[in-house]
Parts: C-alpha cells; structure tokens; sequence
C-alpha cells in the first residue's frame, strides 16, 4: 500500500533516502548529480535539504521509502506567491505505479496550502518525467540547451516548465 509522508526530520531516514538517491542517480536521472554516486555524498546532502523554505515528501510501499520529492518555497519578497518543484525521485522497482504522480499532487496541494500560486520546475529534455509533467497541466515555458553535465559526459538540453495553481 502506497503512504505518503511529509518528513521534518532526516536522522531516521536517512540511510533510506541515501540508497535511494545512489539508485536513482546510477540509473541515470538527471538531478544534479552523477554517476557513480557514492552513498557517502548522498548522506551529505540528505543532511543538507531540509531548511525553514524547503518541504520534504516520501512514499513507502511496504514501509519502504520508494519515493520523494521537495517543494521550494520562493522566499523573495516578489516572489511569496511561488514555489519549486525539485528533486522527484522513484526508485526503479517502483516506477508506474503512480509514485511521482501522487507525490506531484501532494506537493501541488502543499503549495496551495502555503499560499503559493505558481510552480516551476525543470527536467532533461527526452526524459520520461516530461509525459507526466504534460498530464498535470504543465506548461512548456521554454528550453536552455547545455544546461546540465550527464553521466556520459554531454551537456544535456534542460525543459522548463510551470503551472498556475486555482
């Protein structure tokens, strides 16, 4: 059974999301890192992300973290009304099971909680993320080619897109 879960804290999880972002990146996501990922790096940054302006979602299927994504919330005084999307992650054993689809909504229901009325986010051109972007109402705002290093040692095109939230 799929659960979500905001989390306020990393110290419990940590081990989880660290060997979930190692597969997630040596897979070949495009997500600031690259691979090989050592599971060392991984716990540094997972030690990093959670901030006053920052919100953290996981799924669990089976008391597994098999998912995350993080909200950004723009904290510029002309920018209250905004946030991003960042860091969606599903591991590779539970992909098409409605894993980022629902952590998109729980992020989108967030954001509308916080007051925010618009997202944006990017991801590499020709990635499967870009379908899913497209279903939730999305829009494509635009391209920046030689936008990101991947692990094959070329500079990938990155998509932006954005959404107004009623």
């Amino acid at each position: 059974m799929l659960k979500f879960e905001e989390l306020k804290s990393i110290e419990t999880h940590i081990d989880s999301l660290s060997e979930l972002l190692v597969k997630v990146v040596d897979g070949g996501a495009s997500i600031g890192f690259l691979p090989p990922m050592k599971l060392s790096d991984a716990r540094k940054y997972w030690q990093t992300v959670l901030k006053p302006d920052t919100i953290l979602f996981i799924a669990k299927i089976n008391n597994e973290i098999v998912g995350t994504i993080q909200l950004h919330l723009c904290t510029k005084q002309n920018g209250l009304h905004r946030a991003e999307i960042a860091k969606l992650m599903t591991g590779p054993y539970a992909r098409r099971k409605g894993v980022a689809r629902s952590l998109m909504k729980i992020a989108e229901e967030k954001a509308i909680i916080e007051g925010r009325t618009l997202l944006v986010l990017d991801t590499r051109e020709g990635d499967p993320s870009n379908f899913l972007y497209q279903s939730l109402g999305y829009i494509q705002a635009g391209k920046i080619p030689n936008f990101a290093l991947s692990g094959k040692g070329d500079l990938d095109t990155t998509v932006l897109y954005y959404k107004i939230l009623n």
